[in-house]
Parts: C-alpha cells; sequence; structure tokens
C-alpha cells in the first residue's frame, strides 16, 4: 500500500471515530457529498486540501501522517535470501546495523571510512532489499517492526557467531552500566518459557530506551549492545566428568 493510501485510510478512520460523516464533511469544506466521496475512491486528494479537512474537523495534520506511519506493513524478520545479501558485503551489513540504530548519513560518514556516495548506494540497496524506505534528502524510514529479530541460524547469527561473539566477550564488562552474567539454573520446560518471555520484555525495553533516547544530542549517547543468550546447555569439560 502507498504512502497516500496509507494518509487517506488514516484520515476516513478518525473521521468515523469522530461519527463525521461524509455528508457533514462536505458541508464544512464547501463541496459536494459526491465529490468527497469521489476524493475518497479515487485516493486522489492535493495537499491543500488534506489540510483544509484537518482544519475543518479538528484533526491534526501530524497525527494523521504519524498515524499512516504506525500503519505501514513492517516485517519482523527477513527472509533468507535477505539476510545472505546483506552478509555478503561486510559495508551492507555496517549500513544495516546503523540504520537499525537510527543513525543518520551525517553520522555514519563522520564516524566510518565511507564516503557519502558510498552510503547512499547502500541505502539504496537496503530499500531493494526492504529494510528501509529511502526518502529525500537521503533520509530514510524503518520497514521492520519494534520486535525485528535476525533469522535464528540464519546468515547474520552466524556472522555474529563467528566474527562478534568472541570479540564482545573480550571485554572487561567492569564500565558504568556494564554487566556480565553467566547464570545457572535447572528449570521445568514451563519456567524456561517463562524466562524466555521476559527476554522478549527486556529486549521490548531496550527498544523503548533507544526510541526516547534518540531524542537527545548525539554527543549525550554511546554505542551499548545487549547480547543475550539462554538455552539448556552443559560446558563440554563439565559433561566429560558426569559420570
Amino acid at each position: 500500500m502507498s504512502s497516500p493510501d496509507l494518509i487517506l485510510d488514516a484520515l476516513r478512520m478518525r473521521l468515523r471515530a469522530a461519527g463525521i460523516t461524509y455528508k457533514t464533511l462536505s458541508e464544512r469544506i464547501g463541496v459536494s457529498e459526491s465529490s468527497v466521496k469521489r476524493m475518497f475512491g479515487q485516493k486522489d486528494m492535493a495537499l491543500s486540501r488534506l489540510a483544509e479537512i484537518c482544519q475543518a474537523t479538528g484533526i491534526g495534520l501530524e497525527d494523521l501522517l504519524r498515524g499512516a506511519i504506525e500503519a505501514r506493513p513492517q516485517l519482523d524478520a527477513l527472509s533468507l535470501t535477505q539476510e545472505r545479501s546483506i552478509v555478503a558485503n561486510p559495508r551492507l551489513l555496517l549500513m544495516a546495523i546503523c540504520c537499525l540504530g537510527h543513525w543518520s548519513i551525517e553520522q555514519i560518514i563522520e564516524t566510518y571510512n565511507l564516503t557519502e556516495a558510498e552510503c547512499i548506494t547502500l541505502l539504496a540497496e537496503l530499500d531493494r532489499l526492504g529494510l528501509i524506505e529511502l526518502k529525500p534528502l537521503n533520509r530514510y524510514l524503518l520497514r521492520v517492526s519494534n520486535a525485528f529479530r535476525w533469522l535464528p541460524d540464519g546468515p547474520v547469527q552466524h556472522f555474529f557467531r563467528e566474527n562478534v561473539v568472541s570479540d564482545y566477550f573480550s571485554g572487561r564488562f567492569d564500565g558504568a552500566g556494564e554487566a556480565l552474567l553467566c547464570l545457572p539454573a535447572r528449570l521445568s520446560p514451563a519456567s524456561a518459557l517463562e524466562l524466555s518471555l521476559k527476554i522478549d520484555q527486556l529486549a521490548a525495553e531496550l527498544a523503548r530506551l533507544h526510541r526516547n533516547d534518540r531524542r537527545l544530542p548525539a554527543d549525550e549517547r554511546k554505542g551499548h549492545t545487549l547480547l543475550l543468550g539462554f538455552r539448556s546447555w552443559e560446558l563440554a569439560a563439565f559433561t566429560a566428568l558426569r559420570r
């Protein structure tokens, strides 16, 4: 569904919620009811007309646009082919991670050895792959949901295991706000499922904090990574000691 379609659908929903019929709307903006029906039916409405309708009905234009964005179909995961394409190019993977972190193209250029032209090319490729929607002035919108996850045992997860885990755990974890825990427990399947759901809640909380802190200046934020693993497991050296 295109952006204009989403905007008109959002407007139609808000009119319905406010109890405003096409007849009532036609009277407020001074056109025939058939003209109003045609505007919505053909999904052909000028921005000036949209602003006029919002003013006549008390619907905030910004709220309407925000609602249209929130109604956009969003992915919880990419396909195997999409992930393979991203992992095949380390720079494309870097750009994907930056986009998921809501970095601007200016921040990426300032931080990494990438030119503006290279960034635009990479953003265009991520647009083609469905991770983002590239907008004018090299801005973008994510096309994935807050529940987005890389495929379990997929190409990106394989890359992380081979290249990220050892580098990540080589740190001391003694900085402000840092932590490293390894907590064994014997749990029933029901308890294990309960903890897994709590991990999902923790991931959602991290996403919320990340969204809120995007309002802060860039120099007041720094990169943090939460790496979680939870599975039935025993260290091989300990298993070798079992009776």
